[in-house]
């Protein structure tokens, strides 16, 4: 049975930073590429990152360029994002996915595997 399974969320303050982390199993995760979407009140989920199965290349959606940080660990099968200067705008839940599809942006009708979602709350 395939788990993801994400971590590290809670509520902070705008301009502090927070990891998330995804943790995969039941599924050979080096084979998967890896993203990030989110999903705000109100709003449908959208991807913010993304990174290939083996790590060397990343996406990110525009407006989070330069403050989210996607970085994987094939050896513990999980998958990370740093964020950086948290904005209120950026609170959301945080769901990670897994996909054998890669490109520049990751449909979600692409993800094969979701986690729960981890909530991520920004007060300012």
């Amino acid at each position: 049975q395939v788990q993801l399974l994400e971590s590290g969320g809670g509520s902070v303050q705008a301009g502090d930073s927070l990891s998330l982390s995804c943790a995969a199993s039941g599924l050979t995760f080096s084979n998967f590429a890896m993203s990030w979407f989110r999903q705000a009140p109100g709003k449908e989920r959208e991807f913010v990152s993304g990174i290939n199965r083996f790590g060397n290349l990343r996406a990110y959606e525009a407006s989070v360029k330069g403050r989210f940080i996607i970085y994987r660990d094939n050896a513990k099968d999980t998958v990370y994002l740093q964020i950086l200067n948290l904005k209120p705008e950026d609170t959301a839940v945080y769901y990670c996915g897994a996909s054998t599809y890669w490109g520049d942006h990751i449909p979600q009708e692409e993800i094969r595997y979701w986690g729960q979602g981890t909530q991520v709350t920004i007060s300012s």
